[in-house]
């Protein structure tokens, strides 16, 4: 009975591993995803600005 129960843990315990793991890989695919928005941001930002300024000399 015991042993059932420690291959249970087991089992347990290595899925919960394999989930921190796709966990870890998912966080590092959202910064940089975040890292691209905020890069494309800063662009459309420049660009906008400028397009106020020409507008503001019209």
């Amino acid at each position: 009975m015991s042993d059932d129960l420690f291959t249970e843990l087991e089992k347990r315990v290595v899925s919960l591993i394999n989930v921190v793991d796709e966990l870890k890989l998912e966080n590092v695919r959202l910064k940089n995803e975040n890292d691209r928005l905020a890069a494309e941001k800063v662009g459309l930002k420049s660009r906008i600005d400028a397009i106020l300024k020409k507008l503001e000399g019209v």
